[in-house]
């Protein structure tokens, strides 16, 4: 059996401890790092502290901003509710008014032509047009002028003569008149009439796309010696279906 020398050293290793040595110094290698970055943050004047406060306060008015955005909108549109709601009161309003009005004027002319009717003594000798009607067509930009030529004064005879349409407005912007055989489409110049006490006139006329009618003038030319031409002009009113 060899002897063993008296001199010869006998060491452990000690891995575990080592790693643990290791990571303390990593440990405290970035502890020192981060003073030093706040130091030098510092010394540059970084208050992080009242950065901090700033951020809260800065939120704070963020939210208090998007609460009154929400506010805000929300009366907005309670508004845009309330000016819809007035301009359908408006239009609905314009449109009773319009009724009326046409109301008032057929009246009025259905007035005129039961006078002329009972006390033809008191109007004067000519051609009259009463209960004026622009009805809309079966087609597209077509309606139906009706009307009730009468004969006022004492009718002892016939009347006769021609009447015509024309119908003013605009035309892209520009003020524009058709004549009644551009109304007819060719078919017509003017139209004939013949009665001793009243004629009903039943006429289809068409308007050009994009023509905005504003006027409709009748034109009566009586053969009779004496009669005045009459011309009449009344507003473009369409009657509903």
């Amino acid at each position: 059996m060899a002897e063993i020398p008296r001199n010869l050293v006998i060491r452990t290793h000690a891995p575990v401890r080592r790693m643990a040595l290791t990571a303390a110094f990593a440990v405290v290698g970035l502890f020192a790092l981060y003073v030093v970055y706040e130091l030098g943050r510092y010394d540059a004047g970084y208050d992080r502290l009242a950065v901090s406060q700033e951020r809260t306060d800065l939120e704070v008015k963020i939210e208090g901003l998007e609460k009154t955005n929400r506010e805000l909108r929300a009366k907005l549109a309670e508004l845009d509710t309330i000016r819809v709601g007035r301009n359908q009161e408006r239009a609905e309003l314009a449109r009773t008014i319009g009724e009326l009005q046409a109301q008032v004027a057929r009246q009025t002319q259905d007035l005129a032509f039961y006078r002329g009717i009972v006390s033809p003594s008191t109007a004067t000798v000519g051609v009259k047009v009463q209960q004026l009607r622009i009805a809309p067509g079966l087609a597209v930009n077509t309606y139906r002028v009706r009307m009730t030529l009468t004969q006022s004064g004492r009718p002892d005879e016939a009347v006769k003569g021609s009447v015509t349409l024309k119908v003013e407005g605009d035309s892209n912007g520009n003020a524009s008149t058709l004549d009644y055989g551009t109304l007819t489409g060719g078919k017509e110049r003017e139209h004939p009439f013949n009665f001793k006490y009243f004629e009903n006139f039943d006429q289809e006329i068409t308007v050009p796309e994009g023509f905005r009618a504003e006027r409709l003038t009748v034109e009566v030319d009586s053969d009779r010696k004496g009669v005045t031409p009459l011309t009449q002009s009344f507003l473009w009113r369409v009657d509903a279906l």
